[in-house]
């Protein structure tokens, strides 16, 4: 019985075990294709678009500005701010882009549609200062940070240099293509997270200081809650937001076999979900950063004393227990890398709100020569942010000023959101839910309420 299995009948024919070796030669001959989950990956990488390079650029040099200095002056005080701002921003920011996916056209537009001409020169020109206000600080802070590393280069060539090339790629480089390139820039950020694990804090007082909030009634603790919300829930995210949806719905449709498949009511649910899981992942990722810059200006920077960031290098030190002499090259890589991300945001989402209100071709998509407005737009107001400058205030400074602008403008722009979002007659049946409007209107009100407390302690 032991030799019975080596018996030639119970052996597999040797033609039958050829046909196999050849058939097992095939297979690893055979070009391998897709492995199953890229379908899955290329699945994911549709779904984050819009949301996730919003969340990229809304920690740009002024959020970097804004979140250091809160650290360094509040220490853990702030900490809360970046929990509870999480609702608040994916709130927002799914308003905004549903608005833009669903009606198809970007918030100027719709306002000029539905509304008074007195609300759309209002929003366009409140989106339009803030803007290039920011546009100027983000520029100031580049060329600040960039003398860290090149001390011996003026302030005010490298200003000029930085600007020019804004524009220069803004009209003549595709911005999806660009921005692929910038989020690994972006990456400085992560520096942040590395350096709070590396100082091994006391992760309970931390926790708790995030969990429960901290009041001070004082200007300067005012103000930057002000700065804090404006430089987080910024207008310019708004209306970016809403015609970038527009955008990749319509480069979408254009791609598709039979467009009228995007447009029926399941294919528009599918991708409504998506852009929900974009935004929040891409607000997600945005404040986890913010909570990481405070937390480590707060464990080195406030702990040490330095309590008011003037200069670039004082921002660059809350990097130097985990980048040592490189504290500076990380900073200066992470101000440039992020401004360079978001002033085309800032110029291009300003340059929509424009273009929309006068009727003008538009979209970052279109050529210069097909587009000639809107990109004279995204010129003018890089230079004039260029020009304001020379005005002779501190770059890292005007970093917070400008927050606390964006903080104030921010309020009627988010109410007018908040009406078209539930106008039937533009969102049929795809207006705000309860949940929405619910944490829009206490966005709206806690934004109202802190920049009224702050404009009385700081004029009254």
């Amino acid at each position: 019985m032991a030799n019975e299995s080596l018996t030639p009948a119970n052996k597999p024919p040797l033609k039958a075990l050829s046909q196999r070796l050849e058939e097992l030669g095939r297979r690893l001959q055979r070009p391998r294709g897709h492995p199953r989950a890229l379908p899955n990956l290329g699945r994911w990488l549709r779904i984050l678009g819009p949301g996730l390079i919003t969340g990229a650029a809304d920690d740009d040099p002024s959020g970097i500005g804004t979140y250091s200095q809160a650290g360094a002056a509040f220490g853990t005080g702030l900490l809360w701010m970046a929990l509870y701002m999480l609702p608040l921003m994916i709130a927002v920011q799914e308003m905004c882009g549903r608005i833009g996916l669903v009606t198809g056209k970007g918030i100027a537009s719709i306002v000029k549609s539905h509304y008074s001409r007195r609300a759309l020169r209002l929003s366009v020109a409140l989106l339009l200062i803030a803007n290039t206000i920011n546009i100027g600080a983000d520029l100031g802070a580049m060329a600040a940070s960039t003398r860290l590393l090149l001390p011996q280069v003026p302030f005010y060539p490298l200003l000029i240099a930085f600007a020019l090339a804004m524009i220069v790629l803004e009209v003549y480089v595709p911005y999806p293509a660009y921005a692929r390139v910038l989020k690994i820039l972006a990456l400085a950020l992560l520096a942040y997270i590395v350096t709070g694990i590396a100082l091994h804090p006391q992760w309970g007082p931390l926790l708790a200081a995030t969990l429960i909030p901290q009041f001070q009634f004082t200007p300067a603790y005012l103000a930057l809650v002000v700065a804090m919300l404006g430089t987080t829930i910024s207008p310019y995210l708004f209306f970016w937001q809403a015609s970038e949806e527009v955008e990749e719905s319509e480069l979408q449709q254009a791609e598709a076999p039979k467009v009228e498949a995007r447009r029926t009511p399941a294919a528009l649910l599918q991708r409504l979900k998506d852009l929900r899981l974009d935004t929040s992942l891409g607000m997600i990722a945005s404040q986890v950063t913010t909570w990481f810059i405070i937390m480590t200006a707060s464990s080195t920077l406030h702990a040490h004393g330095i309590t008011n960031i003037q200069t670039a290098d004082q921002a660059a030190a809350a990097l130097q227990p985990f980048a040592g002499r490189f504290a500076e090259t990380l900073f200066a890589v992470g101000i440039v890398g992020t401004g360079l991300l978001a002033i085309p945001v800032l110029a291009g989402s300003a340059a929509y709100g424009v273009a929309e209100a006068f009727g003008w071709a538009e979209g970052l998509g279109q050529r210069a020569a097909n587009a000639r407005g809107f990109y004279a737009v995204i010129a003018l107001a890089t230079l004039v942010g260029l020009f304001l400058n020379f005005l002779g205030i501190n770059p890292i400074t005007a970093l917070v000023y400008t927050a606390i602008i964006n903080g104030v403008v921010a309020v009627p722009l988010l109410v007018l959101i908040l009406l078209v979002a539930n106008n039937r007659a533009i969102m049929g049946d795809y207006t705000n839910g309860r949940l929405s409007n619910v944490i829009g209107v206490l966005t709206a009100l806690f934004m109202s309420l802190a920049a009224v407390f702050t404009l009385g302690s700081l004029f009254g």
